[in-house]
Order: C-alpha cells, then sequence, then structure tokens
C-alpha cells in the first residue's frame, strides 16, 4: 500500500518531534512496522519496529528517546521523537508489510514511503 510521512522539519538539539505515517494499517497478514532512518554517508538504518501484537524494538541510538505507536482505526504509525540531537539530522522512512521475523532487517518489507526530513541544530 502507499506510505506518506509527515512532521519532519528542523528543531534545535533538545527538542522533540512526532512524525506520522498515513496508511500504515494491518490488513490480514501478521506483519510489522518500522521506522528507519538515512544520512548521507551512512547506511539507511533500524530506528523503532512494531508488531503486529504490539512488541516494540528500538535502536540503542533512539531507545529510551523515541516512541513508537501504531493505531490500526486510523492506519497510523507514528514515532514521538524526544532529546532530539544533531546526529537524528537525517531523512526518515516508514515501511509497513515486514515479515514478523525478520522485523529489523529493511529487506523485509514490501511498502516503504518517500521519507520525510528531519533535521537538529546544536
Amino acid at each position: 500500500g502507499q506510505l506518506a510521512e509527515s512532521g519532519g522539519g528542523s528543531v534545535q538539539s533538545g527538542g522533540t518531534l512526532t512524525l506520522s505515517c498515513a496508511g500504515a494499517g494491518y490488513s490480514g497478514g501478521r506483519t510489522c512496522m518500522g521506522w528507519f532512518r538515512w544520512s548521507p554517508g551512512k547506511e539507511r538504518e533500524e530506528i523503532a519496529t512494531v508488531n503486529i501484537d504490539g512488541a516494540t524494538r528500538y535502536s540503542e541510538a533512539v531507545k529510551g528517546r523515541f516512541i513508537v505507536s501504531q493505531d490500526n482505526a486510523k492506519k497510523t504509525l507514528s514515532l514521538e521523537m524526544t532529546s532530539l540531537q544533531p546526529e537524528d539530522t537525517a531523512t526518515y522512512y516508514c515501511a509497513a508489510d515486514g515479515d514478523l521475523y525478520f522485523c529489523g532487517d529493511q529487506r523485509a518489507y514490501k511498502s516503504w514511503g518517500q521519507g520525510t526530513q528531519v533535521t537538529v541544530s546544536s
């Protein structure tokens, strides 16, 4: 399905942003969804995932600062980001229809959004 991220922008260090991904609903399969990010010179990396059972996982880089949640009635995946740091600057992508047993592997996802830019200044 089509996914569309929103909520990116520019904030100062220590600030907060919440990203949303429209179109992120479970449609019958046992799958997972997640947020990934990419910045120049780096590989796209897993940030946070949630599966159909509600289990979440976070990368060490964001654990304790970011919260991922999914509202199936609204078909929305969200990422609340707090205590943002300049190293969080990246393009953030939402992904859905991920293989339940490989939620941390971006290759396991069938649907991707176009990305939204987050810039954190010091």
